[in-house]
């Protein structure tokens, strides 16, 4: 068995499709629109890996967001090296996207950074 996708509502679902696109080496769909009840969605794949769809509903609302809660906490991406991990956070950092923690290597052994992406959902970065 497989996560085949894992989903997210954001409110501009181009500005999020950008950043995975971006940053994060992903490819996109063109997007769908479903002219009834007005949802949108894109489908972004990567090299390996489920895929992520990024959704948009009017009536869908923002809930309160805290760094610890319960739920879904982050999303983590492999980008293969230390240095990679150390490239992409400062690229994301003068972007203008904040840096949560790292880079640095975790109790568990992991090297990693966190980022505050799109809408302030978390994105891991790790060899």
């Amino acid at each position: 068995m497989k996560i085949e996708h894992m989903a997210m509502f954001v409110n501009d679902p181009k500005a999020a499709r950008d950043f995975f696109v971006t940053y994060l080496g992903g490819r996109s769909n063109d997007g769908y629109h479903n002219i009834k009840t007005d949802f949108r969605s894109y489908f972004i794949s990567f090299d390996e890996g489920a895929r992520l769809e990024i959704m948009n509903k009017p009536e869908v609302t923002d809930r309160e967001t805290k760094t610890d809660r319960t739920g879904y906490d982050h999303i983590a991406f492999s980008v293969g090296s230390r240095e990679k991990v150390d490239e992409l956070t400062a690229e994301l950092k003068s972007a203008g996207f904040e840096v949560m923690s790292g880079p640095r290597t975790t109790g568990d052994g992991y090297y990693e950074s966190c980022i505050i992406s799109i809408e302030g959902n978390h994105i891991e970065i790790t060899v």
